[in-house]
């Protein structure tokens, strides 16, 4: 049994989500608070739902381009250990992001060729965790939750970078045993492959998918 792996369950919206993934064994909570996501919480509903998650569980608030003001209000209002950027920001964002709130934040690169690789190395001296989900296509309106993978072996005997990384894009109970395989990630974050339909998690599948994880 692989019981090191770290797993996050993003874009939970009710009590019972926060006890059924933390029951599963998720490490890491995701609160979306990118309007546009069928995942979406606002900043009253986030504050209730982190009443309910257990101690030694992440609160992480995810976050697209977001401005100082609105982490301001989100920083104020909800108690989160961490923030994940899911937008464009650029290493000097990520890193004043980082000073002005004292948060450990993770920053996410999309993935689609090894040429997206590159800023890796440019993250890792700002960010705290990096996660590397697939590149959502053209026309799509959530940065991320598109329930689609890249190519995994684009990570093979990567294991060593200098920060901890975390493994996104079309997870689900099927195929995270082989994507830990392929890549040897230590983490990976699932959001729409534990979910009946867009926003709406499973708590089966939740189990599910940490059972597969915890023993790839």
């Amino acid at each position: 049994m692989s019981s090191d792996i770290r797993i996050k369950i993003c874009g939970l919206r009710t009590a019972a989500d926060i006890v059924a993934a933390t029951d599963a064994g998720a490490t890491y909570i995701g609160f979306n608070f990118f309007p546009k996501s069928p995942r979406y919480v606002s900043f009253d509903q986030a504050l209730d739902l982190a009443i309910d998650v257990p101690i030694g569980v992440a609160k992480v608030g995810l976050v697209v381009n977001a401005d100082d003001a609105l982490l301001d209000d989100l920083t104020e209002k909800v108690p989160l250990d961490m923030l994940q950027l899911h937008g464009s920001e650029t290493p000097e964002r990520v890193a004043e992001i980082r000073a002005r709130y004292g948060l450990p934040v993770i920053k996410v690169l999309g993935v689609s060729g090894p040429d997206d690789l590159d800023a890796i190395d440019r993250y890792s001296v700002v960010a705290d965790q990096l996660m590397l989900d697939a590149k959502p296509p053209k026309d799509a309106v959530l940065p991320g939750g598109n329930g689609i993978s890249f190519d995994w072996t684009l990570l093979s005997g990567r294991k060593y970078w200098t920060k901890p990384w975390m493994l996104a894009g079309g997870l689900n109970p099927e195929n995270v045993a082989e994507a830990i395989a392929n890549t040897g990630t230590r983490q990976v974050d699932v959001a729409s492959g534990v979910e009946t339909a867009p926003g709406v998690k499973d708590a089966a599948l939740m189990k599910a998918f940490c059972d597969a994880a915890h023993g790839a």
